[in-house]
């Protein structure tokens, strides 16, 4: 079903009908009723002006400011007002209440498995509102809870078709290191099962995401010797570019090294530089040669 615009009009008119038709009403009864031969005629308009009262003000509804009313009449579907303010509408007709603002759904820590089958723990944060009212009142039984199981299944399915993280040379798209991509597809899958619902998704990011406790040590300990290797790696390079800028220095001053006091030196320039322990000097009061 799709949402349409109801009849309506200004509710203060309806409301200064019924408030005269009421005052008339009570009127004419009591002038009719009152005289010693009771009219029969001015009863009756008393009665209709009634009548009167009771239509205008079944058909009086308040509409607030982000909400919209469901009108519906013996059961068929006449519409929805938008507009807030006093509305007439059709007499004798249901007005329910749908709330139009902005909602969040935070999600609960879901435990999943990712591409590479390693437990992890992730949730989500759903930002959206009601887009079709008459989507959100008859096509799904209750539209929250649509969006919060919709919402869950949608993570699951999104965190199972991504690595929770690469540790390959060239990096490969994962949960940890793409968050907005992941976010943004996220997005896009939550809106396609929510249009049923007339539900319009706003935003969705990752609020948690972890390995599981059970392989959350191992996985550390992974990410420490990676550091280690990445850091061991710049400070190889590091030290190669600093003794290749000293011998270059040694050279411009006319210091002239054969290949292996050359290569002592290097020896002793990379020891000192890539360890991790402070260097110990060592005195050499011999020669290189004896």
């Amino acid at each position: 079903m799709v949402e349409s615009k109801a009849w309506y009009m200004n509710g203060y008119a309806a409301l200064l009908l019924a408030l005269v038709s009421f005052v008339g009403g009570i009127a004419l009864i009591i002038g009719g009723a009152s005289t010693e031969d009771p009219s029969a005629a001015l009863i009756v308009a008393g009665v209709l002006l009634f009548i009167v009262f009771i239509i205008t003000v079944s058909s009086l509804v308040i509409v607030q400011p982000n909400e919209a009313k469901i009108i519906t009449f013996f059961g068929s579907y006449k519409g929805t007002v938008r507009d807030s303010g006093l509305w007439m509408v059709v007499p004798f007709t249901n007005k329910s209440k749908v709330s139009l603002k902005v909602r969040n759904f935070n999600s609960q820590t879901l435990k999943v498995n990712d591409e590479e089958g390693n437990p992890i723990e992730i949730g989500a944060v759903v930002v959206y509102k009601v887009k079709d009212t008459a989507k959100a009142s008859f096509d799904v039984d209750n539209y929250e809870k649509f969006v919060a199981i919709q919402s869950e299944t949608a993570i699951r399915h999104i965190a199972a078709h991504y690595p929770y993280d690469s540790y390959d040379s060239e990096p490969t798209p994962s949960l940890r290191g793409n968050a907005d991509e992941v976010a943004t597809e996220l997005m896009n899958e939550l809106q396609h099962r929510l249009n049923v619902a007339g539900v319009q998704v706003i935003e969705t990011r990752l609020s948690h995401l972890a390995y599981a406790q059970e392989i959350a040590s191992a996985m550390l300990q992974r990410q420490q010797a990676i550091a280690i290797v990445a850091a061991r790696q710049k400070i190889v390079e590091g030290a190669v570019g600093m003794v290749d800028a000293a011998l270059q220095q040694l050279e411009a001053s006319g210091i002239t090294l054969d290949d292996e006091r050359r290569a002592a030196m290097v020896n002793n320039l990379m020891v000192a530089i890539v360890s991790d322990r402070a260097a110990t000097p060592v005195i050499n009061a011999g020669s290189l040669y004896s």
